[in-house]
């Protein structure tokens, strides 16, 4: 199964000039989500990960099955005001706006290390709030994976240095 298939194109939301890759329509499909969840699976088994981190919202949906496949920790990275302890933050820029991601302060011990998933990188904005995030509680990433990966907005220069992994592009916007 071509996974890049199932995903759906949708031109000029939430805003003219960009092409919402939208990965419900990978999710409804239980052939193209299990294929994925094992793509992710396969791919970090054998890494020693004590923690994945998953960013919301479609981060949640492949990367706490990752978590429950390894047998480790899920940690949600979260919109502002959306966990209920103490947190930390940052802010970020999107493509078509700015918002802020959060993190329980307790989440990461020092030393743990950990995967980051989420559903694509366009921007790399959210992704570098999250790895923000990870390294200011001292978890060490051992790699950023992505089921989307948009190249022509350059998001791997906000994270250089940090291992990505993608399991499809497309190109343009």
């Amino acid at each position: 199964m071509n996974l890049k298939d199932t995903i759906r194109s949708i031109p000029g939301w939430p805003i003219e000039g960009v092409i919402f890759r939208d990965l419900t329509t990978l999710m409804q499909n239980p052939t193209a989500y299990k294929e994925t969840c094992d793509i992710f699976y396969h791919r970090y088994k054998d890494m020693q990960i004590d923690k994945v981190v998953g960013i919301d919202a479609r981060g949640f949906v492949f990367g706490a099955v990752l978590a429950y496949h390894l047998n480790v920790g899920f940690i949600p990275v979260r919109k502002k005001g959306k966990l209920p302890y103490h947190t930390i933050s940052e802010n970020y820029a999107l493509e078509y706006g700015e918002n802020t991601v959060e993190i329980h302060a307790d989440a990461i011990d020092n030393g743990e290390r950990v995967v980051i998933i989420d559903d694509l990188i366009a921007t790399g904005g959210t992704i570098e709030a999250a790895v923000k995030l990870v390294k200011k509680l001292g978890g060490d990433i051992l790699e950023c994976g992505f089921i989307v990966e948009l190249p022509d907005l350059k998001g791997r220069e906000k994270i250089k240095g940090e291992n990505i992994f993608s399991i499809c592009e497309f190109e343009g916007d």
